[in-house]
């Protein structure tokens, strides 16, 4: 069975590091720009195991795309995991797991593994 990971981040340079850090890790990932795209992806792709959710993203960030989901009862359910330079996890939404931003990659990996297996 294929692992999704979905990741939204406005940075495409950080974007597409997660993104081929992941793929060498045999993870098939989708992306989306910010919150919004985030939505239309997650109807449109398989569900991921994983959703990698930036905070700080222009048209829907982090907060407003936790809210949208979590009261939707199919993707409530798939875990999230904000990535953020945010700087204080007292910030990051509820009920989320935070890797800090420089990324450090080990963390990364150990933390989806941990989701996706």
């Amino acid at each position: 069975m294929e692992k999704i990971i979905l990741i939204i981040e406005d940075n495409i340079e950080i974007q597409d590091s997660i993104k081929t850090a992941l793929e060498d890790e045999g993870f098939k990932v989708f992306t989306a720009n910010n919150g919004k795209e985030g939505i239309e992806a997650l109807r449109k792709i398989p569900t991921p195991c994983l959703i990698l959710l930036d905070l700080m993203m222009p048209v829907m960030n982090g907060w407003e795309f936790i809210e949208v989901i979590s009261n939707d009862i199919m993707l409530s359910t798939i875990p999230v995991v904000v990535v953020s330079a945010f700087g204080d996890k007292k910030y990051t939404p509820i009920k989320s797991e935070y890797i800090p931003k420089p990324i450090d990659l080990d963390s990364l990996l150990s933390t989806v593994h941990k989701h996706c297996g």
